[in-house]
């Protein structure tokens, strides 16, 4: 009986993108570094989580938006951004995500509480480890500065410090701007 060649093709599965990263200070030039690793490739998405919701934050949202070229699809989604990569996530080959600790400010402005966000900070990483795309997040470091003077900015900067580690444990890459300098430490 002659052998049988054995089934030469292998399953189709998808690339799995690369989740990078980006921490740094207040105007530490971490958006910047963001838009630089993220590169050229598209279609991309750049969701954003700011509000303009006074005149000065309006303007840094401009400021924000003009780094951009024209190619980035812009999605300001302050709330529900473990939604939109769910929905959105496998049709773009780079996506933007700038930035958590703005979106972990909106979701407790909306009264959530700190496991439902806890829960939604898992299904969004769950989703964005689904996406094909290079996905780029920018968070906030706030634990290298002055212990803050009120439990409730001491609880905040503590939240956003373990979201941040959940996110670094599953990223491919870390890297921490400081004064526009990226250093990478994963």
């Amino acid at each position: 009986m002659p052998l049988r060649k054995p089934n030469s093709r292998k399953p189709v599965r998808k690339a799995r993108g690369r989740i990078v990263l980006v921490l740094g200070g207040a105007a530490s030039g971490k958006s910047e570094n963001a838009l630089r690793i993220a590169g050229p490739r598209g279609p991309r998405a750049f969701v954003a989580t700011g509000q303009g919701l006074d005149e000065e934050m309006a303007m840094r949202i401009a400021r924000h938006r003009a780094t951009r070229s024209a190619d980035w699809e812009t999605v300001e989604e302050p709330l529900e951004v473990e939604a939109w990569f769910a929905k959105h996530g496998l049709q773009y080959r780079t996506i933007l995500f700038d930035c958590v600790t703005l979106w972990l400010s909106n979701l407790i402005e909306a009264g959530t509480n700190e496991a439902a966000i806890h829960m939604r900070v898992e299904a969004l990483l769950k989703s964005m480890q689904a996406a094909s795309a290079r996905v780029v997040i920018v968070s906030n470091e706030l634990g290298m500065g002055l212990v803050p003077a009120d439990a409730c900015t001491r609880g905040f900067r503590d939240l956003a410090g373990r979201v941040n580690q959940l996110i670094a444990g599953i990223a491919d890459e870390v890297h921490l701007v400081v004064t526009g300098i990226p250093i990478r430490l994963k």
